[in-house]
């Protein structure tokens, strides 16, 4: 399922916010054969039968609540789609810290590339001269 990540943390987001504050949704959103990405597929497949192609946040939000508090849920198959969201994400420290990481992780092995590359012997193209009719 290739969902935007995003889509992912932001409903996952809400779904913890809202156990935090609803006793009988956590006992629902704990539930151990329920997971964030059937939630999305579940989402998706409603979306898709809607024909619809724009949503509130509080439909999409009723449909991830709705998935946790079904037992008997028909998820569906999932679907290849991208997903826009028009939600700012925060990120945490841990989360920050961690992309600069990688960050500089990649520009370091592109530099790294950069002077490997200087330093190799470029090949010479041997100029092959063919004799003309008037050098004979």
């Amino acid at each position: 399922m290739k969902t935007t990540d995003h889509f992912k943390r932001t409903i996952q987001m809400y779904l913890e916010q809202r156990a935090a504050e609803d006793a009988l949704f956590a006992k629902n959103y704990r539930n151990p054969a329920k997971n964030i990405d059937d939630c999305v597929t579940y989402i998706l497949n409603y979306v898709k039968k809607s024909g619809c192609n724009g949503f509130t946040d509080g439909e999409i939000y009723g449909q991830a609540v709705h998935y946790y508090d079904e037992n008997e849920i028909e998820v569906g198959k999932p679907i290849n789609c991208q997903v826009a969201v028009n939600h700012v994400v925060e990120l945490t420290a841990e989360e920050k810290a961690e992309a600069r990481q990688e960050a500089v992780r990649r520009y370091q092995d592109e530099e790294l590339r950069k002077l490997q590359n200087r330093n190799k012997p470029t090949a010479k193209k041997e100029t092959k001269v063919e004799p003309s009719l008037f050098d004979f």
